[in-house]
């Protein structure tokens, strides 16, 4: 029973993690921490990846069937459109970030992993960063870079950067979203942008090591699963609506608030 729960809170976890800009992989760590739980296994890892995946395919596949369509038109058709730029962009967006990640992924999971201050400092600094690069945005640009008219420039940066997401506390959504805005890109398009990249990536983590998963199924790894599924298509979707009216700052108090409990277990205990 209690491995079932701990399966739930850290599901729970992921899929909020994975897409607010907090840092899942920061979270996946200083939460075991926090409640002293037992390190989880890779097939558990890999079951909260693809709990994700199903949450962002289940929210945005409409988007990605129209990609692909107008990547096929334009191949077939020689039709240019919106769908066949944004797709081709996603692709040359998503390059460097995977490379650099799959370059990274070992050195950093044997290093990093366990040096919890740290990931605690990245936390708190990557936070003050997206509320100081969101407050400079908005009070630089006016008319801030939509959805519909990111430059090639601009998603090649913002996949650039997501590459920092392989160190725990910087947070995939949170750099993506804080370059973005950076550039001049209003904070609806940096979601959906980052949401839209997120895909792939999230897509080849999984598939990669999708034989752990299958070695080691059992009922913890689908309540993992259906636990991250739910909570990220939620969390998607309140992202959305949220920033609509609000900014980044939320995340950024929260952030540097989990990173000062964090530190101070660290430093009593």
């Amino acid at each position: 029973m209690i491995e079932i729960l701990q399966s739930i809170l850290l599901g729970i976890v992921q899929g909020i993690g994975e897409f607010l800009p907090i840092s899942s992989s920061a979270h996946l760590i200083l939460v075991p921490y926090l409640f002293n739980f037992p390190t989880h296994s890779l097939a558990f890892d890999v079951a909260l990846h693809f709990g994700t995946l199903i949450a962002v395919l289940t929210v945005f596949w409409r988007d990605w069937l129209k990609l692909v369509q107008g990547a096929f038109n334009k191949v077939v058709h020689k039709k240019n459109s919106f769908e066949n730029k944004m797709f081709w962009y996603l692709v040359i967006a998503t390059i460097p970030g995977a490379l650099i990640g799959k370059l990274l992924e070992d050195y950093v999971e044997e290093i990093f992993r366990n040096l919890i201050p740290v990931i605690a400092i990245a936390l708190a600094v990557v936070g003050v960063l997206i509320y100081f690069g969101d407050k400079w945005a908005q009070k630089h640009y006016k008319n801030p870079t939509e959805y519909k008219d990111l430059t090639l420039k601009q998603t090649f940066l913002i996949g650039l950067s997501q590459a920092l997401a392989i160190f725990p506390g910087f947070s995939r959504s949170g750099t993506t979203i804080l370059v973005g805005r950076l550039l001049g890109v209003s904070r609806d398009a940096c979601a959906k942008f980052t949401f839209m990249l997120s895909t792939p990536i999230i897509f080849g983590a999984t598939i990669l090591k999708f034989d752990n998963l299958i070695q080691e199924f059992n009922i913890q790894l689908v309540v993992g699963i259906v636990t991250a599924a739910i909570f990220g298509i939620l969390s998607i979707k309140f992202l959305l609506n949220y920033i609509k009216k609000n900014d980044f700052a939320i995340f950024a108090y929260y952030r540097v608030i989990f990173a000062l409990i964090i530190l101070v277990k660290c430093i009593m205990f």
